[in-house]
């Protein structure tokens, strides 16, 4: 597995943000939340690690699993 960090869309003011967990800093900044969903999509599917989408009232609204999931483990 890849650097297995999840990432987060997350509201930022009036724009929506890209964030790592565990980072300081959003790593990119949108001005809508699809263009954010977009690119937080690909980095956890290079990330191997959850995508975690959030609502204005920065409540978790949707999961996905790209590689991290157990009930996707096939053996």
């Amino acid at each position: 597995m890849k650097n297995a960090k999840n990432v987060h869309v997350v509201p930022n003011g009036k724009k929506w943000s890209a964030k790592v967990e565990g980072a300081q800093k959003a790593t990119k900044t949108f001005a809508t939340q699809k263009d954010t969903i977009v690119r937080a999509r690909d980095m956890a599917i290079k990330n191997g690690s959850e995508l975690f989408i959030h609502g204005k009232d920065g409540k978790i609204r949707e999961k996905n699993s790209y590689g991290n999931d157990p009930k996707n483990v096939i053996g």
